[in-house]
């Protein structure tokens, strides 16, 4: 995952193929044709709405472009961040890279399927 710390991250699309997408929005909704990648905002660390926004793309509306959280986003998230989808995400201004790092690499694989890897870890052993 892509980690950026929102003191020096940029979260303005910088080009026409980038979709910026509230919350509350329904994924289904949205024409995606071109997007190469789309942003969706946390605005609280406890809102997770976004989780569920990501799962959607990537498994039911199987976009393959850049999906970046920003906003009140936490290194505790990261995991779940990575397990739902998202390629990218913008760091609150009071978190610490480094420790980022060190979340991401704290679990090598898990048990139960996700938004990336669709199987469960005793379908793939078969």
């Amino acid at each position: 995952m892509k980690l950026m710390h929102a003191d020096t991250a940029t979260t303005e699309p910088q080009d026409l193929r980038v979709l910026v997408v509230a919350n509350d929005a329904d994924p289904r909704a949205l024409s995606l044709d071109g997007v190469t990648r789309i942003d969706l905002h946390f605005p609280s660390f406890t809102d997770g709405r976004a989780h569920s926004q990501a799962h959607l793309l990537r498994r039911r509306l199987g976009y393959q472009g850049e999906i970046r959280a920003t906003g009140d986003v936490l290194v505790d998230q990261l995991p779940l961040l990575a397990r739902n989808g998202f390629d990218a995400a913008v760091l609150r201004a009071d978190q610490d890279p480094a420790v980022a790092e060190r979340q991401l690499a704290r679990f090598k694989s898990h048990y139960q399927g996700d938004a990336v890897v669709p199987r469960p870890r005793f379908v793939q052993a078969a």
